[in-house]
């Protein structure tokens, strides 16, 4: 994810698109009738990305349009920073109910968010000022449109996409076929060549994989010779924007057909997730935001609903964690749960230590060797990622920081 150094300037990617980086990236497209752009940043954001705009052009900036590729507050907070009497703020028709939707759940998702991606939050925190995503006003739409919407402003014409398969319902990509330049937003992740967001750690709602592959294969045809996403720099050549853009289609669409197969041949979904991995040729530069397994569990998700039929107790409220205290009764106290996810950790059953430890957390949270052994078992997790997927990594470090801050707390005692 880009840092906010509201100290640089903006940048030209060509001779009439311009490059504002940020935590989401802000852009201009120059045309002879007026500005338009696309994306503003945070709130707190808004008034530099004009600003910078503005110093690399020598000129006040002529703002007709603005166009927003999703309604998440890092692409669209800073809106009121180019707003005008005669700007057209335009976005999909789902935009405003998302947007609204997410300002109701704000205090939910905020709690998420932070267990599963706190070190970048602490960074955005000390690096920006300005309202904060829950005091975001909503922005001024004037345009909303369905599956697409094209307008010509100076002889260029904008041609918006629907993409809902994307990061949100409301998500949309600007083709400039003058231009060749496809314009993306968040749609292939937050960062270019990992696997898609159909998986995050804070939820969201469901995206559809069937649904991503059919709208990538669109993009792909529109055969662009520059690709500029949410996040990152841009990407250059039709060659390599082709190849990028089919490695992404193909890793999904075989981790997608593998699924499919053995859910038909009658596996259970631990079985699926352990039996499918990308093959070398398939494999992305990084995960994105977990491994293999996660995107198998959303598209069994997507297929099937929450309900596995696995075992009866998936359909009452009691998690599995409840009985903890009466399985450490019965063996002996927490401690005896403990060692045995110890032992089990030490022969390299990790997840299933994972799990003895957990049953022993829910016995006695503040137990000392309980704690002990969480945090051994988190730590061995971690390590076993390999650096890879910054939400599971996200989330054990913040696991492990909540162990660790319990073992300040603890009664020191092993049971």
């Amino acid at each position: 994810m880009n840092e906010w150094r509201p100290e640089d300037g903006a940048f030209r990617i060509s001779d009439s698109i311009l490059m504002s980086k940020s935590v989401t990236n802000a852009y201009l497209v120059i045309t002879e009738e007026g500005d338009v752009v696309i994306n503003t940043g945070l709130a707190g954001h808004g008034q530099r990305h004009r600003e910078r705009f503005e110093q690399l052009l020598k000129r006040r900036l002529a703002v007709r349009k603005v166009i927003f590729t999703q309604s998440h507050v890092d692409h669209a907070g800073g809106w009121q920073a180019f707003d005008g009497a005669d700007v057209d703020f335009i976005g999909q028709r789902n935009f405003d109910a998302i947007w609204a939707e997410r300002a109701a759940l704000e205090p939910f998702f905020a709690r998420r968010n932070y267990r599963v991606i706190r070190a970048i939050l602490d960074k955005m925190a000390r690096e920006s000022k300005g309202p904060q995503p829950s005091e975001t006003p909503a922005p001024r739409l004037t345009t909303r449109y369905g599956d697409g919407y094209a307008f010509v402003l100076g002889g260029q014409r904008f041609e918006l996409i629907a993409t809902p398969s994307g990061e949100s319902l409301d998500a949309a990509c600007v083709w400039i076929p003058q231009k060749r330049t496809l314009l993306t937003g968040n749609f292939l992740s937050a960062v270019l060549g990992t696997m898609p967001n159909f998986v995050t750690l804070r939820g969201d709602r469901q995206r559809s994989i069937p649904g991503f592959l059919r709208e990538l294969q669109a993009l792909i045809d529109l055969d662009a010779e520059l690709l500029i996403t949410g996040h990152g720099d841009p990407l250059e050549g039709a060659t390599d924007v082709c190849a990028t853009l089919k490695k992404v289609r193909d890793a999904v669409r075989f981790i997608h057909d593998k699924t499919v197969r053995r859910m038909v041949a009658g596996e259970t979904l631990p079985e699926v997730m352990e039996a499918v991995e990308l093959p070398a040729k398939l494999r992305l530069s990084r995960l994105g935001r977990g491994p293999t397994r996660w995107y198998v569990r959303s598209i069994w998700k997507e297929y099937t609903g929450w309900f596995r039929q696995e075992l009866t107790s998936e359909l009452y409220a009691k998690p599995v964690v409840s009985i903890g205290p009466v399985l450490a009764e019965m063996v002996g106290g927490p401690a005896a749960l403990a060692a045995k996810a110890e032992g089990l950790r030490a022969d390299g059953f990790i997840q299933q230590a994972l799990h003895m430890a957990e049953l022993a957390i829910a016995a006695a949270p503040h137990s000392r060797v309980v704690r002990e052994t969480e945090a051994r078992i988190l730590v061995d997790l971690i390590d076993a990622t390999g650096g890879d997927g910054f939400d599971e990594i996200g989330w054990l470090e913040s696991k492990l920081l909540e162990a660790q801050e319990a073992l300040g707390q603890s009664d020191g005692g092993k049971d």
